[in-house]
């Protein structure tokens, strides 16, 4: 997301304010927000609760957050900081655990290395919810990016949020049963803030464990903070080579994981979800709802009517997620982009967690990984193929696309019919046969994604060469 230094650029999206460093993620751009921030605090909670600062391992991030700091101090509140850098759901722990008035994190996620963020985790320990968001922009317009009075009347501590954080992971985990599979882990920090805090689980749940790139490079290596494919070569060497049972990775603010199983296959986020919703459920005993995004695999839904559990589907953005956690009980929800979280944690996905519970899926099972995948379509009567087309159009012609999606949506798609049009998020076609598409626009660049999934690899090239056909034809009525 792009802003420029003209504070009225700056818009928080999905998930806070993102920005390129030293062209719009500027420190005095910095101070605005903490000031925005602060206006929202002084509404929503009482000076004597403090405001937590965490951040992630890009370039000068420690120093923006630092900066906040002051600021926040500065205006009477008192900021605990963190030590070092930190992973987002472990700095949303905190904001619960301690009582606190929110957290200031510090990240651009999965973002390449020129980005630096903020975003602002109410003490529920979830993302904020658009009111809160939407207060938080309202107020930069007014907001000085002076620099911070002498005097303060607040006060700045440092705090090491990972002691109680991994206290509280080893609740949601079976340790002893970990233990006992001893389990041969390769895992990828790429340079994230999971570096000492998943291979420290890892350790302390007696896994034979090798690390890479468990240190701080503002650079990433010249790769992205992004548990990928191809991001991930080395940890799938690793895997194949030594014959390992799991490799496993974060993004660099640590709450989206990567899974790679072992025969050195990388699992898309969809299939994660649906081996670790079984695992919940047939293993652990556990219930609850399960929650989707709109373009999160529809096997969650096969699942959960085969066990009678609710399914939700919300818009993309974990927030909307987070939202619905806080309101019943969620035995896992999760998005196709790598996030999720699971009952009884917070309301914030965790890449850290959706690692180790797929450890614990293998050690419960005895099983490979890869068979425990295939056991998981099955039972959700899979198999089902998905795809994502990310359309590079003029803002003119994604216009176009929109509008005619919107008020005339197509009745067949490649001979399948449309059986119901969802406006959640974006256009969402349900076609028969359990397939459907679902057009999103971007709204920070030209761009229109295209998402699929169909029943088989035939339907699927069938349905996006279509698709593919009928939005060029809209370029025609674009003005």
């Amino acid at each position: 997301m792009r802003a420029s230094s003209n504070s009225s650029k700056i818009k928080f999206g999905t998930d806070g304010w993102r920005g390129i460093i030293a062209d719009d993620f500027t420190f005095p751009n910095v101070r605005k927000v903490a000031r925005a921030i602060a206006s929202y605090l002084e509404t929503a909670y009482t000076k004597d609760r403090p405001v937590l600062i965490a951040y992630d391992t890009r370039f000068l991030a420690d120093q923006f957050a630092h900066t906040a700091a002051q600021v926040l101090a500065d205006l009477g509140w008192a900021v605990k900081i963190t030590e070092r850098d930190c992973p987002t759901p472990v700095i949303a722990y905190n904001a619960r655990h301690l009582n606190s008035a929110g957290a200031l994190m510090f990240t651009a996620s999965h973002n390449p290395a020129p980005y630096c963020g903020i975003k602002y985790i109410p003490d529920y320990a979830g993302p904020a919810t658009p009111e809160i968001t939407d207060t938080i922009v309202a107020n930069i317009e007014g907001a000085s990016d002076d620099l911070p009075g002498s005097s303060s009347s607040g006060s700045i501590s440092i705090f090491d949020p990972k002691p109680d954080y991994l206290k509280f992971i080893y609740t949601l985990l079976d340790v002893e049963r970990i233990k006992n599979a001893q389990l041969k882990v390769k895992y990828d920090a790429l340079y994230s803030t999971s570096r000492g805090y998943l291979d420290e689980i890892l350790q302390h749940s007696s896994a034979h464990l090798e690390s890479f790139h468990t240190w701080r490079d503002v650079l990433f290596g010249g790769g992205m903070p992004e548990p990928k494919g191809e991001q991930l070569v080395e940890l799938v060497k690793a895997v194949r080579r030594d014959q390992a049972d799991l490799g496993l990775a974060t993004d660099g603010d640590s709450d989206r994981f990567g899974i790679v199983d072992e025969q050195g296959t990388v699992l898309t986020p969809n299939t994660v979800l649906l081996v670790l919703a079984r695992h919940l459920i047939k293993n652990k005993g556990k219930s609850g709802a399960i929650v989707r995004t709109v373009a999160t695999t529809h096997l969650l839904d096969n699942l959960a009517a085969k066990y009678g559990l609710p399914i939700y589907e919300t818009p993309v953005g974990f927030k909307y997620i987070g939202e619905k956690m806080r309101e019943t009980a969620v035995l896992i929800g999760g998005e196709e982009s790598g996030g999720l979280s699971i009952i009884g944690h917070i309301p914030e996905k965790d890449g850290i967690l959706a690692d180790m519970l797929v450890a614990e899926a293998i050690a419960y099972e005895g099983k490979p990984l890869s068979q425990l995948v295939k056991e998981a379509v099955v039972e959700a009567n899979g198999p089902l193929y998905n795809n994502r087309l990310d359309l590079h159009l003029t803002e003119p012609h994604k216009v176009a696309v929109i509008d005619s999606f919107t008020k005339n949506p197509p009745t067949e798609v490649a001979g399948i019919k449309v059986k119901e049009v969802g406006r959640k998020d974006g256009i969402k076609l349900y076609l028969e046969e359990g397939s459907w598409i679902l057009l999103r626009p971007s709204g920070t660049e030209p761009l229109v994604r295209v998402y699929l999934e169909t029943n088989s690899p035939e339907k699927l090239t069938k349905i996006a060469q279509e698709m593919e056909s009928v939005i060029a034809k809209l370029e025609a009525v674009a003005v």
